[in-house]
Protein backbone atom coordinates (compact mmCIF):
# COMPACT_ATOMS: atom_id res chain seq x y z
CA UNK A 1 0.00 0.00 0.00
CA UNK A 2 1.33 3.45 -0.86
CA UNK A 3 0.68 6.96 0.28
CA UNK A 4 1.06 10.22 -1.59
CA UNK A 5 3.29 13.23 -0.99
CA UNK A 6 3.72 16.37 -3.05
CA UNK A 7 7.15 17.58 -4.14
CA UNK A 8 7.57 21.28 -4.78
CA UNK A 9 10.81 22.46 -6.34
CA UNK A 10 12.16 25.98 -6.72
CA UNK A 11 15.53 27.68 -7.02
CA UNK A 12 17.10 30.52 -5.05
CA UNK A 13 19.95 32.85 -6.00
CA UNK A 14 23.40 31.29 -5.96
CA UNK A 15 24.88 34.30 -4.20
CA UNK A 16 22.75 33.60 -1.12
CA UNK A 17 24.87 32.16 1.68
CA UNK A 18 23.96 28.86 3.32
CA UNK A 19 22.55 30.51 6.49
CA UNK A 20 20.17 32.63 4.37
CA UNK A 21 18.96 29.61 2.37
CA UNK A 22 18.66 27.64 5.61
CA UNK A 23 16.57 30.35 7.24
CA UNK A 24 14.33 30.62 4.14
CA UNK A 25 13.85 26.85 4.22
CA UNK A 26 13.22 26.73 7.96
CA UNK A 27 10.39 29.27 7.72
CA UNK A 28 8.48 26.84 5.48
CA UNK A 29 8.86 24.00 7.97
CA UNK A 30 8.24 26.17 11.04
CA UNK A 31 5.18 27.70 9.33
CA UNK A 32 3.69 24.23 8.88
CA UNK A 33 3.76 24.39 5.08
CA UNK A 34 6.46 21.74 4.61
CA UNK A 35 7.49 18.57 6.36
CA UNK A 36 11.00 18.58 4.90
CA UNK A 37 13.13 20.91 2.78
CA UNK A 38 16.29 19.78 1.01
CA UNK A 39 18.69 22.15 -0.68
CA UNK A 40 21.81 21.89 -2.76
CA UNK A 41 23.81 23.98 -5.19
CA UNK A 42 23.27 23.49 -8.93
CA UNK A 43 24.27 25.17 -12.16
CA UNK A 44 21.26 26.22 -14.21
CA UNK A 45 21.32 26.96 -17.95
CA UNK A 46 18.22 28.79 -19.12
CA UNK A 47 16.81 31.27 -21.60
CA UNK A 48 16.05 34.71 -20.15
CA UNK A 49 15.22 37.91 -22.02
CA UNK A 50 16.26 36.40 -25.36
CA UNK A 51 19.66 35.11 -24.30
CA UNK A 52 21.03 31.86 -22.93
CA UNK A 53 22.16 32.35 -19.35
CA UNK A 54 24.06 30.18 -16.89
CA UNK A 55 24.08 30.74 -13.16
CA UNK A 56 24.85 29.00 -9.91
CA UNK A 57 21.67 28.58 -7.88
CA UNK A 58 20.28 26.72 -4.91
CA UNK A 59 17.83 23.95 -5.82
CA UNK A 60 15.23 23.66 -3.09
CA UNK A 61 13.01 20.58 -2.95
CA UNK A 62 10.10 20.67 -0.53
CA UNK A 63 7.90 17.79 0.67
CA UNK A 64 4.34 18.71 1.56
CA UNK A 65 0.79 17.39 1.60
CA UNK A 66 -1.96 17.96 -0.94
CA UNK A 67 -3.83 20.07 1.61
CA UNK A 68 -0.84 22.41 2.04
CA UNK A 69 0.61 22.62 -1.48
CA UNK A 70 -1.42 25.63 -2.63
CA UNK A 71 -0.58 27.61 0.51
CA UNK A 72 3.06 26.62 0.07
CA UNK A 73 3.04 27.84 -3.53
CA UNK A 74 1.52 31.15 -2.39
CA UNK A 75 4.22 31.56 0.27
CA UNK A 76 6.96 30.89 -2.27
CA UNK A 77 5.49 33.43 -4.70
CA UNK A 78 5.12 36.11 -2.02
CA UNK A 79 8.64 35.68 -0.58
CA UNK A 80 10.67 34.72 -3.65
CA UNK A 81 13.39 37.12 -4.85
CA UNK A 82 13.03 36.20 -8.56
CA UNK A 83 10.65 38.02 -10.89
CA UNK A 84 9.55 34.68 -12.36
CA UNK A 85 10.48 31.92 -9.91
CA UNK A 86 10.62 28.28 -10.87
CA UNK A 87 7.85 26.43 -9.10
CA UNK A 88 7.40 22.84 -10.22
CA UNK A 89 4.98 20.59 -8.36
CA UNK A 90 4.43 16.89 -8.74
CA UNK A 91 2.71 14.08 -6.90
CA UNK A 92 4.85 11.18 -5.72
CA UNK A 93 4.00 7.77 -4.33
CA UNK A 94 5.56 6.98 -0.99
CA UNK A 95 5.16 4.61 1.90
CA UNK A 96 2.12 5.08 4.08
CA UNK A 97 4.37 5.87 7.03
CA UNK A 98 6.28 8.64 5.23
CA UNK A 99 3.13 10.08 3.67
CA UNK A 100 1.50 10.13 7.10
CA UNK A 101 4.49 11.96 8.53
CA UNK A 102 4.36 14.54 5.70
CA UNK A 103 0.62 14.94 6.28
CA UNK A 104 1.38 15.88 9.88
Amino acid sequence: MTGTVWIVQTTLPGDWLEPHVGAWSATLVEGGLAACVQRNRVTSVYSWEGATQSAEEWRVQIKTSEAKKDDLMGAILSEHPYQTPQIAIWEAESTDDYAGWVEG
